[in-house]
C-alpha cells in the first residue's frame, strides 16, 4: 500500500466511476484499475462493486474510505508541520486556470510568488470550470480559479465580477441588433458542454425567458467560442472584454438586450485554510486583486 493507491481509492469512491476518476488523476484507466486491485489484494477486502453503471463502495469499502481520508489528511498535516518548522513555505502548488492567463493575472501571480517565496513553485493546469472543481475536490489540484455560483463545499475567495455579452456574427447585425429575444433564441447558439459554468450561464439566460435554444453547438473553451461567433456559426455569451474587442474590430456584434454577470473565485479545500503553501499563495493573490474594479456595464 502506498499513498497514491489511497488517493486513487478516494478519487474512485468520490466519483463512483473508474474512467472519470482516471481522468481527474491524469492516469490511464488500466493503471488506476491496477492500483485499486493492488490495494484490494493488500487489504484482502473487496472495496467496490463493479457494474455497467460504475463503481459502488462495498460496506467494507465505505468503512475504509473514512480511514483512508484520515491517512491522507495526516500526511498533509505532517508536511505542513515540517514546512512551518522551516519557516518558509516550500513545495509545489497545482493551480487550475479556467480563463485566459492575462485575465486571471497569472503572469503577475507567478512573478510575485517567485519573488516573495522563492521555494514555492506554481504548476498551472488549464481545465473547464466544473472539471477544475472536481480536481480540487479529489486533491489532484491544490486550488483553482473558478467562475460561477459559489461552491458550498469548498473555501471560496471572491475576486471580481465577470460580465458576459450576447455576441453575434457581424453579418447578422443588421437583421438582429434590434430584434426581440425570440429572434435571437431561434438562431444557433454556441456553448461549452454541460455541466460547465459557461453552459449553465447560457441555459439560465434561456430559462429566465421560458425558452430553450433551438440548436446548439458545443465548444470547450472561450477562444473557440468567440471564433465560432466571428465565423458566422452562431450566437453565444462572450466575456465582455473579448466581445468589446471583437466588436471594435468589426468581427462580431453585441445584442444589447441582455447582459449576464457571474463571479470569479479562487477555490480550495476547506480543510486546507491553514496550509502554509496555500496561505502564501492567497496572500500574494489578494495583493494583486485588491481593489480590482468591477467592469462597467455600458448601456445597462
Amino acid at each position: 500500500m502506498d499513498l497514491n493507491q489511497l488517493r486513487s481509492f478516494v478519487a474512485v469512491a468520490k466519483v463512483g466511476h473508474l474512467t472519470r476518476a482516471a481522468e481527474s488523476l491524469h492516469l490511464s484507466q488500466p493503471a488506476l484499475s491496477g492500483q485499486i486491485k493492488a490495494l484490494e489484494e493488500d487489504f484482502a477486502v473487496t472495496l467496490f462493486e463493479r457494474s455497467s453503471a460504475g463503481m459502488a463502495l462495498t460496506p467494507s469499502g465505505g468503512r475504509l474510505l473514512t480511514l483512508a481520508e484520515r491517512v491522507i489528511e495526516a500526511v498533509q498535516d505532517l508536511k505542513h508541520a515540517a514546512q512551518r518548522l522551516q519557516g518558509e513555505p516550500t513545495g509545489t502548488i497545482k493551480l487550475g486556470t479556467v480563463l485566459d492567463p492575462a485575465f486571471l493575472r497569472v503572469g503577475e501571480l507567478l512573478a510575485r510568488t517567485f519573488d516573495r517565496h522563492p521555494q514555492l513553485e506554481l504548476e498551472l493546469h488549464h481545465a473547464v470550470s466544473n472539471d477544475a472543481l472536481a480536481r480540487v475536490r479529489s486533491g489532484v489540484l491544490d486550488a483553482s480559479f473558478y467562475f460561477g455560483d459559489r461552491p458550498d463545499d469548498l473555501h471560496s475567495i471572491p475576486l471580481r465580477k465577470v460580465l458576459y455579452r450576447v455576441a453575434m456574427p457581424e453579418a447578422w447585425a443588421d437583421e438582429l441588433s434590434d430584434a426581440p429575444w425570440e429572434a435571437i433564441a431561434a438562431r444557433p447558439w454556441v456553448l461549452a458542454p454541460e455541466p460547465s459554468s459557461h453552459g449553465r450561464l447560457v441555459m439560465d439566460l434561456f430559462r429566465a425567458r421560458s425558452a430553450l435554444p433551438a440548436r446548439t453547438i458545443e465548444a470547450d473553451n472561450e477562444s473557440v467560442i468567440a471564433n465560432l461567433v466571428e465565423s458566422d456559426v452562431g450566437i453565444s455569451l462572450v466575456r465582455d472584454e473579448i466581445a468589446q474587442e471583437s466588436t471594435s474590430a468589426g468581427r462580431s456584434a453585441i445584442w444589447p438586450g441582455a447582459t449576464v454577470s457571474t463571479d470569479l473565485w479562487l477555490v480550495h479545500s476547506a480543510d486546507r485554510v491553514d496550509d502554509p503553501l496555500l496561505a502564501a499563495l492567497v496572500e500574494v493573490l489578494l495583493e494583486i486583486w485588491q481593489g480590482a474594479l468591477e467592469p462597467e456595464v455600458a448601456g445597462v
